[in-house]
Order: structure tokens, then C-alpha cells, then sequence
């Protein structure tokens, strides 16, 4: 299998680096290619300006700003998240990555007046969430998980009809003892291996 791991976090040595390092080792020890986009390192600029904002629905040339992220999402079958969860949803970096990268006509095809929108991102079977949560399991719940549903619902839309989501969540993670967070982390690593 073929998978892209897109981090996020601006702290090279927090849990959520932990997070991915775990993921990467039980991709490899599966057999998997793997490719890392790691937001922060790379010095992505999550910021749409106008320019880009005026060309977002021209075929082709909305591309050009984020062709080499575009190439990794094309290249691979499955799509690994691991990012904390800030406010109940996404970091600004990845949501920004989301919002430059997932253009149309590349990544989904424009609804018209007779057919909804389109994914052309079908080559992606199995998109997953690794995420922490500063909330309670039921207060995150009750809130809704906004980050959770526009990347297992909104971005799963583009994807492969019949593609299977993931989602794993270490909830309070601000008062989580070190043995929670080593189980947590030893969660993540069967997820990836019993796939």
C-alpha cells in the first residue's frame, strides 16, 4: 500500500511527533511506500490569498501553488492525519492545507445544475485520523468534533465511494498520565498493523 502520513504540529518533539514516528514504524514494519508531509518543516503557508483565491476554479492553473502536495495525494492510496486538535477542530495550518490543496477540477469536480459534486480522488481507499483532544470524550462529542467530520466526512466525499475511514483520538489529553498516553500510542500502532 501506498501512504501519505501529513503531520501537523509546529513542536518537533511533542506527543503528536511521538504520534507520527509510531505511525511511520508500523507503516514500515507492514511493508508500506511511505511519503511524510510535514506541514510545519516544509514551511507550508496555509494563508489563501487573493490571487490564488480569483484562480481557485481555473483548471490547471489553481495546481501550480501546491503541485508537489498534489502529486503525494494522486500517488497514494491511503492518507494518514496526525495532528492535535485545537478548539475542537483542526489546526489553522492543516485546515489551511485542506483549503489550498483540495482544489477543483483536480480533487473533485464542480456540482452543476444536474449532477452534485464529483471526488476525483478515488485512488484514496482509506483515510484515517490520529489526533489528541484537550476535551473530554463526551464534551467532544456534544460539540460536534468539527475536525473529525470535515476530514472523515467532508474530505472521505472526494475520496473512493467505497472507502473505509479511521479515526483515533486520545481525549484529555492536557491531564493524561504516561501510561495513558504509551496505551494510546500502542493503539495506534495495532490500527496500522491489522490493516
Amino acid at each position: 500500500m501506498r501512504t501519505l502520513v501529513v503531520y501537523c504540529h509546529p513542536n518537533p518533539e511533542s506527543y503528536c511527533a511521538h504520534l507520527r514516528d509510531t505511525v511511520l514504524e508500523a507503516l514500515a514494519k507492514r511493508g508500506d511506500e511511505v511519503r511524510v508531509i510535514d506541514l510545519y518543516a516544509k514551511g507550508f503557508h496555509p494563508v489563501m490569498d487573493c490571487a490564488e483565491r480569483l484562480g481557485y476554479h481555473t483548471p490547471f492553473d489553481n495546481e501550480e501553488a501546491v503541485a508537489d502536495d498534489l502529486e503525494a495525494l494522486r500517488w497514494c492510496d491511503a492518507v494518514v492525519f496526525v495532528y492535535p486538535t485545537w478548539w475542537f477542530g483542526l489546526p489553522a495550518m492543516l485546515k489551511g492545507w485542506l483549503d489550498r490543496v483540495l482544489v477543483p477540477h483536480a480533487t473533485f469536480s464542480l456540482p452543476t445544475k444536474d449532477q452534485r459534486i464529483q471526488p476525483q480522488l478515488t485512488n484514496i481507499t482509506r483515510p484515517t485520523a490520529v489526533t489528541t483532544c484537550g476535551a473530554s470524550f463526551l464534551f467532544s462529542k456534544f460539540v460536534g468534533e468539527p475536525g473529525r467530520r470535515t476530514l472523515l466526512r467532508g474530505m472521505r466525499y472526494i475520496c473512493h465511494p467505497r472507502c473505509r475511514t479511521q479515526y483515533a483520538a486520545l481525549y484529555k489529553i492536557d491531564s493524561s498520565t504516561h501510561d495513558q498516553r504509551v496505551a494510546y500510542a500502542g493503539k495506534v500502532r495495532s490500527l496500522f498493523q491489522r490493516q
